[in-house]
């Protein structure tokens, strides 16, 4: 089965991996894994929206930027590996959400990219995975999104 039709089947383009806001590098593989640092959750250098979840934005809104921020990580893994075909699973992820006091509702956030890692690697997808109330994030970002994929030898 190959990841890049299932994107074309579910009508995803991927944008053009997201360049490092400070002194890092997008992503390092060692052996058969690669390390994705924290991605954002934007489109052409520019934040989709900003906030804190439980105070200016919604779960679902929360859940839409999972998404994006997934995306630009599928964009910086392509670029690291050629094709997402390379992929063999996604092994864990971990995720920061900007959170308004009282809210604990991270996991479901974090859902919207979760289910879509599923759709598009079905089981390979299924990761284990940690989420994270966070004060503030870069650029008062919603989410941050960290992935530990293994690569087909």
């Amino acid at each position: 089965m190959s990841y890049e039709n299932t994107l074309k089947e579910l009508g995803i383009t991927l944008p053009a991996p997201p360049k490092p806001l400070a002194t890092y590098i997008p992503a390092v593989r060692v052996g058969n894994l690669v390390f994705l640092s924290g991605v954002l959750p934007s489109r052409d250098g520019q934040l989709v929206m900003t906030g804190k979840l439980g105070l200016q934005l919604s779960i679902e809104q929360g859940m839409e930027a999972a998404r994006v921020a997934l995306l630009n990580g599928l964009a910086i893994i392509r670029s690291e590996l050629g094709s997402l075909d390379h992929v063999k699973r996604i092994v864990k992820m971990v995720g920061h959400v900007a959170s308004a006091p009282g809210f604990a509702d991270q996991p479901q956030v974090l859902n919207g990219a979760s289910d879509l890692l599923v759709a598009v690697f079905g089981d390979a997808g299924r990761h284990a995975r940690v989420a994270v109330g966070a004060a503030e994030l870069p650029r008062q970002a919603p989410v941050e999104i960290e992935l530990i994929v293994e690569v087909r030898s």
